[in-house]
This record gives structure tokens, sequence and C-alpha cells, in this order.
């Protein structure tokens, strides 16, 4: 038969696990795509703004 877990034991358990989770979303929120070498071409309008709203 198991002996029971203590309560410290399943905190520091759970506190790792914690810190595990974030340091993976803040590895993940930093990930970017690699850059192109050649960039698309700037898609702004040509046209002016007074002539957008008429």
């Amino acid at each position: 038969m198991q002996e029971p877990t203590r309560t410290t034991e399943r905190y520091a358990r759970g506190l790792a696990a914690a810190v595990a989770a974030v340091a993976a979303l803040v590895l993940a929120a930093n990930a970017t795509p690699a850059k192109a070498d050649d960039p698309a071409p700037d898609r702004r309008h040509t046209a002016p703004a007074e002539a957008a709203v008429r």
C-alpha cells in the first residue's frame, strides 16, 4: 500500500509544474517566425485619404 504524500510535497510539485508551465508559455510567446529575405512590397493605399471619404 502506498504511503500518503505530505501536503508540502504536493504543493511543491504543483508549484514546480506551474513554474514549468509559465516558462513554456513565455518561451512560446517570444518565439517569432523567421524573417523573409525578400520582404513583401508595401501594400499601403496610394489614393489620398480625402478621396476615399467621398
